[in-house]
């Protein structure tokens, strides 16, 4: 199959993210990645990427986090003693990654946007918690033991939502098999439905919508000059920006060479450097004369 797009999975536990990756190439036949991984016992939203949108990885990769976590205490404590503790870890937090986990255990800054506790049972603690990207919440749930004097360990972890993608639209391996199946028989609606734009993966990062005569040139690698631009969102020099088709179409991913305010549209000079192409060559006509 010719595929390219987004498939919001919800990992079993079992697997690794590699591991189930691999599954949902080889069931489409199409090159394939994953934004972020989640350990083998680690259930919820694995955001793959299919075809041509691996190339999205440097957005995905650096979204936000969300998980729910069940921690176990080794002794009591009071849920109003839990909430006030727990209220201490929102912001920066220092961390340094689980002995078990496969990257080099250097100290490291993250940052915890919320953490919600839901449920107190005897010593089990449900919590919601959203994260910059690279957050360990079992190292997290030990410091929240250290914190409270009693020590803890993380029982089991979901993520609900990478990003934008959220488990309310994520689909099982079985749901995936199922619909290739369909569309071989001639029913493609129900994987048509499963595969998300591109454009999706796009919504945090500044616009910058460019005329119909520049997207071939943007297709075979050009930098993008002013002349080319219909409108941009504020951004500054240096970051990631998102060049769009005036239909909404994502053409390709670059880095802003100067900043929005530094520039018009229509004005000469180069305003970004192409990074990652996610549209095909040829997709639109021809704008641009190459000289011999």
């Amino acid at each position: 199959m010719s595929v390219s797009g987004i498939l919001v999975l919800d990992k079993p536990r079992g697997p690794s993210s590699h591991q189930v990756t691999a599954w949902v190439r080889d069931i489409l036949g199409t090159p394939a990645g994953h934004s972020g991984t989640l350990d083998p016992m680690v259930s919820g939203v694995l955001v793959v990427m299919l075809g041509r949108a691996v190339r999205l990885a440097p957005v995905l990769l650096r979204e936000d986090k969300e998980y729910v976590a069940l921690m176990r205490l080794h002794s009591d404590r009071s849920h109003e003693e839990i909430e006030r503790v727990a209220a201490e870890f929102v912001g920066k937090v220092y961390q340094r990654p689980p002995r078990r986990s496969a990257v080099r255990r250097s100290l490291r800054i993250r940052t915890i946007h919320e953490l919600e506790i839901l449920e107190v049972s005897g010593r089990l603690v449900l919590l919601r918690v959203r994260c910059e990207s690279g957050t360990y919440i079992r190292s997290l749930c030990h410091h929240l033991g250290l914190a409270l004097g009693t020590g803890a360990q993380m029982q089991e972890l979901r993520r609900t939502r990478s990003g934008t993608f959220g488990e309310e639209e994520a689909h099982t391996l079985h749901d995936l098999m199922d619909a290739c199946v369909l569309a071989r028989e001639g029913e493609p609606e129900a994987l048509e439905e499963m595969i998300l734009p591109v454009e999706r993966a796009i919504l945090p990062i500044p616009k910058v919508v460019i005329g119909d005569q520049a997207v071939d040139a943007i297709c075979h690698g050009a930098a993008l000059a002013g002349v080319g631009v219909v409108s941009r969102e504020p951004h500054r020099k240096g970051d990631l920006v998102a060049l769009l088709t005036q239909r909404g179409q994502l053409v390709a991913l670059g880095e802003a060479r100067v900043s929005s305010e530094a520039y018009a549209p229509g004005e000469p000079g180069l305003v970004v450097s192409p990074r990652a192409v996610l549209m095909e060559p040829g997709t639109y006509p021809r704008g641009w004369i190459k000289r011999s």
